[in-house]
């Protein structure tokens, strides 16, 4: 018995093909209804042994179909009018009593981990509960967004969900889940909606380390947790305008600590300021990391508007790695108030992952 032969079940109804082998005495047989369940070969007998692959052979190598990711007991479906091999994976085909709590995760990988500068990247969403989910993924357009992704997902099981490009990173900065659980044909819990924002840090994936292990994958993955054991996963996104109201209302009356003026350095063509806070305040006793926040988007917008009229003015602003909040909050900015700049990271051999770099239009 071999992967890709045709068995029958001995003592049980139904059967399917081989897609693996388990040992001496254990195959995994993918049934008509898609999922994998392992089977003593003691229990099978083989109708037909005929070969059995999941891409077809001899294709050019332009059409040559990408090879869907295998994890443990994988269901993969193929179709036999394009020959493309469609990546929805199942991992758990039966019910698990923990499988009762909701716990939904997005996962990122490289498509081609040993080339991490120049290759794409592709998204899932992974389901590690009993419940089917309709599901939306959305990504942050100004005060609006898109809709990248939608669908029906199986229990237990994860599905693909798209393969975007390095230059599209800048706009998967923020993403939207919403969820609607329920089981099929069964009585169930009822567990409400979900609508979940996730903050996605982007210079994790220049980072390959950053793609750890995981159960749901063979290769390392960055994997954002959605809702976890029923509680939706909960971020704080900071408005910069409703910061800077409360900010007000709060030092209303209060003396104001004394302000440097920003360090700008003058090139050429290029104009640097710097917006880390011991340059830009004599003190940040008293404030707390909204004030100076606010504080550091001010500059940024003063820094703009007195060179708007400058077409091709080239700005970097200096923010420094960190936790990537500052950095995250400028280009909220940049995307709202200043829609036809563009900007990009700075030189990574001169700032490394810490520094934007604006273009005025």
């Amino acid at each position: 018995m071999k992967v890709g032969d045709k068995v029958r079940f001995i003592h049980e109804t139904g059967g399917g093909v081989v897609t693996a082998l388990r040992g001496k005495d254990t195959v995994i047989v993918r049934g008509e209804d898609g999922f994998e369940i392992p089977m003593p070969i003691r229990e099978c007998v083989a109708v037909e042994t005929n070969e059995y692959n999941f891409q077809k052979k001899n294709l050019p190598p332009k059409e040559e179909p990408k090879k869907a990711r295998q994890p443990q007991a994988a269901k993969i479906a193929v179709s036999d009018e394009d020959d493309e091999v469609v990546p929805v994976v199942s991992f758990r085909p039966v019910e698990r009593p923990e499988g009762e709590r909701l716990n939904v995760m997005i996962a990122y990988l490289p498509v081609d981990e040993k080339s991490l500068s120049n290759t794409n990247f592709e998204a899932y969403i992974i389901n590690d509960s009993n419940y089917y989910l309709y599901f939306t993924y959305s990504t942050v357009e100004g005060r609006n967004w898109r809709a990248r992704a939608h669908g029906l997902l199986e229990p237990n099981s994860k599905q693909f969900l798209e393969e975007f490009t390095r230059e599209e990173l800048n706009s998967m900065e923020r993403v939207s889940v919403q969820l609607i659980p329920f089981k099929n044909d069964k009585a169930y819990v009822p567990k409400p909606a979900m609508s979940v924002e996730r903050r996605i840090d982007t210079v994790k994936f220049y980072k390959l380390h950053l793609f750890r292990e995981n159960p749901f994958f063979d290769e390392g993955a960055l994997i954002y947790d959605i809702v976890t054991d029923d509680k939706p996963t909960k971020e704080i996104f900071a408005d910069a305008e409703e910061v800077q109201r409360v900010i007000l209302e709060k030092k209303r009356g209060e003396a104001q600590p004394a302000q440097q003026q920003p360090k700008i350095a003058k090139g050429s063509d290029i104009l640097e300021v710097d917006l880390h806070a011991h340059n830009l305040l004599e003190t940040t006793a008293g404030l707390n990391a909204f004030d100076i926040l606010n504080h550091q988007l001010e500059v940024v917008r003063n820094t703009i508007n007195e060179h708007l009229k400058e077409k091709g003015k080239k700005i970097v602003f200096i923010h420094g790695k960190g936790e990537g909040v500052l950095r995250n909050a400028i280009m909220q900015e940049l995307k709202r108030r200043y829609p036809r700049c563009l900007y990009q990271d700075a030189s990574f051999q001169k700032y490394g992952f810490g520094a934007t770099m604006v273009i005025i239009k």
